[in-house]
């Protein structure tokens, strides 16, 4: 499979925003649930957003009104964006792709089936 690439990570302070992209060839618009997952150093590893082939997004109860997750097809890429970030939100974010349980893409059942190498976002 085509590794997944993400990029827009950063430091911000709270309040402030980061936009998410992940370079996904062969993945967006064909049979798989796409996603976010986000871990902090000593937490267990939390789904923070889905979106299946039709756009239809869910949503973590921790960032629900704050990050939206959408995705081009014409330019194979993945996005999250994070608006009023939070020194919680700090954590390393991975870009997923998950088959298993397509079409039903909530991020709820996702799994980090294929995933990027993570990109670090902080919040001070």
């Amino acid at each position: 499979h085509v590794q997944l690439v993400e990029s827009g990570g950063g430091s911000v302070q709270a309040g402030g925003s980061l936009r998410l992209s992940c370079a996904a060839p062969g993945y967006i618009d064909s049979n798989y649930c796409m996603g976010w997952f986000r871990q902090a150093p000593g937490k267990q590893r939390e789904g923070v957003a889905g979106i299946d082939r039709d756009g239809i997004t869910s949503y973590a109860d921790s960032v629900k009104g704050r990050f939206t997750i959408s995705q081009d097809n014409a330019k194979n890429t993945l996005y999250l964006q994070m608006n009023s970030l939070k020194p919680e939100d700090t954590a390393m974010y991975y870009c997923v792709a998950d088959p298993s349980v397509f079409p039903v893409c909530r991020i709820g059942v996702m799994r980090m089936d294929y995933r990027g190498q993570g990109t670090q976002v902080t919040v001070s």
